[in-house]
């Protein structure tokens, strides 16, 4: 039953909290995640929580001005991070960079375990994947009703004697091989994997009472640990056949078909168990999520800049008013509030407060530009109708959610000898349907001329203090140069230099095969083009919403 896979996880995790990382908790807020987050309680740590938006000074500590003013000494504060800590961390799936290369320094470190409070609703978002790697447990609640959920109270002493019996549990030796081996075998290529699982087994063991964890504790662990890490199956290749064993020297024993297997652990049954732990759909998720963030510049936002004016907050710096430049009034008196002592002393004067040019802190904000999606879509051939309603039916489920997102939409169509703006950026539902209605389609496939019109409505859009991001939906089989010549080489090359091109100008991009078998040219476009490849044959519109919704960050 889930619900027992959901227990037995916050007992592994209360055995072991730094041993295993943590546990990523994707569930939206309500009444079913309570019941999971309230046995958080038995942890043998304090619970820390934690926002994506959290400073630098909160995680490590600083100076505390009020402390410091009243005493005319430096008085610093605790950080979060300086003890052992269960850290709850809220809006898992916003987490910037920077945070999150924090977070998994501190549990590098450890002593201190994170629970990921994943609340995405769209696949392709979900907890940046270096935390992910370090974080042992995974436990996905959609889809699971309140009736299928009980309430959950962990035994405190049986938690105990499992803590104390830990440090003593062995695996056997052949387990870290065969948990390496089946991690490679699941397509996992961090080396955390196998660690993680081998911890796991070690606190399943001691909640069972053993001190040597056996066969099905390995095997457990391994679903435990590997089910959110696999990834699809890869299409079956022929086997080479194997070389027989060489001939053995005279006197020496042949081999017997009666030795024991060197591996007691049966690595193609822990494979099997592990994919058997999965839901139905989790893999093709979980991939579409991994090919979308790998387009280059999915940040989720669009393009971070600095100013002075207004914006998310950024630390402030020191500087001189004026320019435009606001005065950081409580960054100010922190720095002034170590030197009052020795300044009263020289200046030989019983002021509250003396503050000197250096103390002086200004304010600084970054901004976010709206973002543009730029679809170039292959209007020729046969299929021509086929591609432009399925781009015209994702334009309008993108534009649907545009203006929460504050997003803008344009539509790059290529036929014939050449390309055509259909739309330029807009916002508009209403304007877009308008547009899209009755576009014709059919002829060769200019394709260098589609990425040539993309190219150059990118670059306007960022004029115009835009972030684009360009998605190509194309098979591939450009056959009409720039000139409008039927020359698939000459077509070839162009294409190929304009993905350069875009590549040079740092425009996050994600190709889009349409085809019936994937294109080995299209792949290496993406790749000149640093954009991500998805093959989707015959894909209808909400599939290519939701891998272009996700290759945003959405």
């Amino acid at each position: 039953m889930e619900w027992d896979r959901i227990i037995l996880a916050l007992q592994v995790m209360a055995v072991d909290p730094a041993g295993v990382g943590g546990l990523w908790l994707r569930a939206r807020s309500g009444a079913l995640r309570d019941r999971v987050t309230n046995a958080l309680t038995a942890l043998p740590l304090p619970l820390a929580r934690l926002h994506p938006g959290v400073s630098d000074e909160a995680l490590y500590g600083g100076l505390d001005l009020s402390a410091t003013l009243a005493s005319g000494r430096p008085v610093r504060s605790r950080g979060v991070l300086a003890r052992p800590a269960a850290l709850i961390l809220t809006m898992a799936e916003r987490v910037p960079p920077g945070l999150s290369a924090r977070l998994g320094q501190a549990l590098d470190q450890g002593g201190a375990c994170l629970i990921a409070l994943d609340e995405a609703a769209e696949d392709g978002e979900g907890l940046p994947a270096g935390l992910a790697e370090r974080l042992a447990l995974f436990v996905d609640l959609d889809g699971l009703a309140w009736s299928e959920s009980s309430d959950i109270t962990l035994d405190a002493s049986a938690l105990d004697a499992a803590r104390t019996r830990l440090p003593g549990v062995v695996l056997p030796k052949e387990a870290a091989r065969a948990l390496t081996v089946a991690a490679a075998e699941l397509g996992i290529t961090s080396l955390r994997a196998p660690l993680l699982a081998m911890a796991v087994a070690r606190a399943l063991a001691a909640l069972a009472g053993r001190v040597t964890a056996t066969e099905s504790d390995v095997m457990q662990a391994a679903e435990m640990v590997y089910a959110q890490r696999a990834l699809p199956l890869p299409s079956a290749e022929a086997k080479t056949p194997e070389s027989p064993p060489p001939p053995s020297e005279p006197g020496e024993p042949e081999p017997s078909d009666d030795a024991p297997d060197a591996e007691a652990i049966p690595g193609e049954m822990m494979i099997e168990a592990v994919r058997a732990a999965l839901p139905a759909d989790l893999l093709a998720q979980l991939a579409a999520g991994r090919a979308a963030r790998g387009a280059k510049g999915a940040t989720g936002t669009g393009l971070a800049r600095a100013g002075n004016r207004r914006g998310r907050p950024l630390p402030s710096r020191p500087g001189k008013p004026g320019a435009g430049m606001r005065i950081d009034l409580v960054g100010t008196l922190r720095a002034a509030a170590p030197w009052q002592p020795l300044r009263r002393r020289t200046a030989q004067s019983d002021a509250v407060l003396l503050v000197r040019g250096s103390d002086i802190r200004v304010k600084r904000f970054q901004e976010t530009s709206d973002r543009v999606l730029i679809f170039a879509v292959d209007a020729s051939g046969s299929a021509a109708f086929a591609r432009l309603a399925e781009a015209k039916g994702a334009v309008e489920l993108l534009l649907a959610a545009a203006y929460a997102r504050r997003d803008h939409v344009a539509l790059v169509a290529f036929r014939g000898t050449g390309a055509e703006v259909i739309l330029p950026p807009t916002r508009s539902l209403v304007q877009t349907k308008r547009r899209l209605a009755g576009v014709p389609g059919g002829g060769g496939t200019p394709l260098a001329a589609g990425i040539k019109a993309a190219l150059a409505t990118a670059a306007q859009a960022r004029a115009r203090g835009l972030t684009p991001t360009i998605a190509l939906l194309t098979d591939g089989r450009g056959n009409i140069a720039l000139d409008g010549s039927p020359d698939r080489m000459q077509a070839e090359q162009e294409a190929m230099q304009l993905a350069r091109t875009i590549r040079s100008c740092a425009f996050p991009a994600v190709v889009i095969d349409t085809a019936n078998r994937p294109q080995t040219s299209l792949a290496q476009m993406a790749g000149a083009m640093g954009a991500a490849y998805v093959a989707l044959p015959r894909a209808d519109a909400r599939r290519l919403s939701g891998v272009l919704g996700a290759a945003l960050g959405d």
